[in-house]
């Protein structure tokens, strides 16, 4: 299903869980994973015989001091050089260690990108629909990121503060059993304290990463908007949306860093109590003869160490529950039912553009049906228009067609084969499609139109160009087809639409639809691309979704959509006649009374679509 695992299948439900999703994930690297843990183990190890052997030469420093003895300066110096090869070799292996968790977190993280990017085109249309782009994006990156850096200190500190506690608990019960426990005291009331604080991070760590992605969503929306919201004046309200949105995240931000911060000092609390208390009870101990000077020094530097690996441990929790909120959002959006895998069972390569709606129902959310009972039969050659109100179910039939939705029941049939016979690129390789929303990438103009094809000539690109109205715009090009465009506004509307429509035309579809492709420019380009248009759907059937009724009126075929069903079909003179729903449309668009041109164009922009706002 995805890089690695089956660990998207289930939605994380808490902490727990969401971890165990993520070593199910990374089961690939488990082996670096191991050997990672491994090596910090030992290199802990050796960093805590340290202290053992600087007591152990404190004792011979101090015997040296009695005017009795001698100092014995070999076993010292044979002590430091045994101390310097232990701390040199257990450096090396911790430089190693991070190295390679490092690798592994990195890693990790390009595979959830990788996941991510696929999960893309294998999920239907209706997901997002239901969710923002900035939120999805905040998956992608912020939730990504904090997986890859979050996961490499958390990991590594968690086997290292583990194998310092552990170690150095067992080195100081084999120098003095008392000390050992008022040590084991000191930590278990540190470690009562901030397990208590860590307890109450991870919900907020959870709503951070929650209005971060709703942040992201209202910046690339508003971003997106920009002029509409700058023409309606609208900047006041997007701005309290913004202060409302940012307010929360900046508590829940403050909250979860500040009971973080919070286990850092206590831990430095207890570490100092720690100190204290050593102190005056080794003395005592000394005083006795119950232990040696040295034994005390080890103590203190082994309290040190054991009270700094229960803060390491502590901070390692907080960044774990980064890291476990993070996962839950990534692994929800990996989890989202996909579509089913589909493998070509029939040949469309002969197809003549016979399409039939079959008693078809559909609905967006389940509750409410847009599409009730729909059936026509469009024969090969045929321009079909469709028009109706807007949310009538224009653009949802599209969709359904091009199967970017699944119809509830019914069904639709392309020269008898049904669409669900055909895998999802079979049917949207048959067709030709130009949106009144059109879509540019960075790249050159020549990528651009041949989007996704390969072995397009110069001689293919000048035709279609031509007979769209591209050829002026592309000599006053500095590079012609090889010139870098954006998706802004260094190009008019028009052109993006000319460009658009040259994208549809380059691999001669066997069908072709049109959503109102000659909305957005002026009367002279769009007589141009009427006629390019009319060309590109000669002996093809068409599907033109129509706002302009004088754009159709030589359609073969007229369907009115009105509330999800058919109320008229016919040409255009035979539903004027018959003063049904297509003559009311008519009249509101014409001054009949005057017999004069079509009114003003004012009310015949791109007007909300019916369900949801594209079909990608």
């Amino acid at each position: 299903m995805m890089g690695g695992s089956q660990a998207g299948s289930k939605k994380p439900k808490d902490f727990k869980e969401a971890w165990l999703n993520i070593f199910r994930y990374i089961k690939k690297y488990r082996w670096m994973f191991v050997l990672t843990a491994a090596l910090s183990a030992v290199a802990s190890v050796l960093n805590l015989l340290g202290p053992y052997y600087i007591g152990e030469m404190t004792n011979l420093i101090q015997e040296g001091l009695d005017p009795l003895k001698e100092l014995d300066i070999d076993a010292v110096k044979s002590l430091g050089f045994l101390l310097i090869g232990i701390y040199a070799v257990g450096g090396a292996i911790h430089f190693f260690e991070g190295y390679m968790m490092a690798t592994v977190s990195q890693r990790s993280a390009q595979m959830f990108r990788r996941d991510i990017s696929r999960k893309f085109n294998r999920i239907p249309l209706r997901y997002f629909d239901q969710s923002s782009k900035g939120d999805i994006m905040s998956r992608v990156t912020n939730d990504v990121d904090t997986l890859g850096s979050s996961m490499n200190q958390s990991i590594g500190s968690i086997v290292t503060s583990v194998t310092t506690l552990g170690v150095s608990l067992a080195l100081m019960a084999f120098l003095n059993i008392p000390l050992t426990l008022l040590s084991i005291a000191i930590a278990v009331v540190g470690f009562v304290m901030i397990k208590t604080v860590a307890k109450h991070t991870q919900k907020y760590f959870r709503t951070q990463q929650k209005n971060l992605g709703q942040m992201n969503g209202l910046v690339e929306e508003q971003y997106s908007g920009h002029s509409v919201v700058t023409i309606y004046a609208g900047q006041k309200e997007a701005m309290e949306r913004f202060d409302r949105i940012n307010e929360s995240l900046g508590r829940t931000a403050f909250r979860s860093q500040f009971l973080g911060s919070i286990s850092n000092h206590l831990s430095g609390l207890i570490s100092n109590v720690g100190y204290v208390l050593i102190c005056v009870s080794g003395a005592m101990l000394y005083l006795n003869g119950a232990i040696h000077f040295g034994t005390i020094i080890a103590f203190m530097i082994y309290v040190k160490m054991f009270t700094g690996a229960f803060s390491q441990l502590s901070s390692a929790v907080v960044s774990m529950q980064s890291v476990a909120a993070a996962a839950e959002r990534v692994f929800i959006f990996l989890g989202y039912d996909e579509m089913p895998v589909e493998r070509e069972k029939v040949d469309v390569s002969n197809v003549k553009g016979l399409v039939e709606f079959k008693d078809v129902h559909f609905g967006y959310d389940g509750d409410r049906q847009v599409i009730r009972g729909f059936s026509v039969r469009v024969e090969p050659g045929q321009k079909v228009a469709i028009v109706g109100p807007t949310g009538a179910g224009k653009t949802t039939l599209i969709n359904l067609l091009m199967r970017f939705y699944e119809v509830d029941s019914g069904d639709i049939a392309i020269d008898g084969i049904s669409v669900k016979d055909m895998t999802r690129q079979q049917v949207r390789g048959l067709f030709g499609m130009v949106l009144q929303e059109t879509w540019m990438f960075e790249g050159t103009l020549r990528e651009n139109i041949v989007f996704n094809r390969t072995d397009v000539s110069d001689e293919k690109l000048d035709e279609v160009c031509r007979a769209v109205g591209l050829q002026h715009f592309i000599a006053s090009l500095p590079k012609g087809y090889d010139t870098p465009i954006k998706d802004d506004g260094s190009i008019s509307v028009g052109q993006r639409q000319q460009i658009t429509i040259a994208r549809a035309m380059i691999d001669d579809p066997k069908m072709v639809i049109l959503d109102e492709a000659t909305s957005s420019v002026d009367p002279l380009t769009e007589r141009l691309i009427k006629e390019a248009t009319d060309r590109m759907m000669e002996s093809r059937t068409s599907f033109i979704i129509a706002h302009r009724l004088s754009t159709i009126m030589d359609a073969d075929l007229i369907i009115v959509v009105k509330d999800g069903s058919i109320a008229e079909t016919g040409r255009h003179e035979e539903l004027l006649k018959r003063k049904g729903a297509y003559k009311e449309l008519f009249d509101s668009q014409f001054d009949v009374s005057s017999d004069r041109a079509p009114l003003s164009d004012r009310d015949e922009g791109a007007p909300p679509s019916e369900g949801p706002s594209s079909v990608f």
